[in-house]
């Protein structure tokens, strides 16, 4: 059966964006930079996630961020009080960052610093719980936030984002005490579709898994640094 034109246009042009994502790893791998792909709704938390974030690793590792939004630089503002470099990434219409977008801010970053000398590198992606999923960037791990005031349902509705990610923290824990909601139903929809996801409930409020969450992240830096 012969692909519509939509469909086969969809294939090339993830074809060519898995392309440009595994030259951007390569890139990755060559400097010794381990690199995390958070994505979520929005509102989900990521930007006071990476806030918190910053705030712990950046006094044992050096880490930059790849600040994508639509418009403005209001989320990129937030994180340059921490002192790491910020490259900010406005996509216009487009809802999500894809691999050649984040190439070119690899070329900002290579230029203005010197790569090999950094450990991490997180990437905040446009707030979407589909296309992001689709459109690697060339991490080596991704990250999904959903949020408990989204409901239990949307690891179901939305299941490619929740497949695809190897950490899901379920955050504004805080909030959970206040709504009708089953955390625990949370997580077995989650594993029905990605059995093996590690899932971190956390609060940015309250500070309920961060730890949990830190080591984490510092887990794969140093999982990759073995491997390098």
């Amino acid at each position: 059966m012969h692909q519509t034109f939509d469909a086969a246009l969809g294939v090339n042009l993830l074809q060519a964006n898995q392309t440009e994502a595994d030259h951007n790893r390569e890139h990755f791998d060559a400097w010794g930079i381990t690199c995390l792909n958070l994505m979520s709704s929005p509102g989900a938390g990521k930007t006071v996630l990476l806030e918190k974030t910053l705030s712990d690793l950046s006094s044992h590792l050096n880490v930059a961020v790849i600040e994508g939004d639509m418009t403005t630089e209001l989320d990129a503002e937030r994180l340059r009080q921490y002192g790491v470099p910020i490259i900010a990434i406005n996509t216009g219409r487009s809802c999500h960052l894809d691999a050649e977008m984040v190439a070119g801010g690899l070329h900002q970053f290579q230029e203005n610093y010197q790569p090999e000398t950094f450990d991490l590198i997180l990437v905040e992606n446009v707030g979407n719980l589909v296309c992001p999923a689709e459109f690697e960037v060339g991490e080596h791990a991704k990250v999904a936030l959903l949020s408990v005031t989204e409901g239990e349902d949307k690891p179901l509705k939305y299941p490619v984002m929740f497949q695809e990610a190897d950490c899901l923290l379920v955050t504004k824990m805080d909030l959970a005490p206040h709504l009708d909601i089953d955390i625990q139903r949370i997580e077995n929809n989650v594993r029905q579709i990605n059995p093996n996801v590690t899932i971190i409930p956390v609060s940015a409020k309250t500070g309920e898994g961060l730890n949990i969450w830190l080591n984490w992240v510092n887990q794969q830096v140093k999982s990759k640094a073995i491997v390098s």
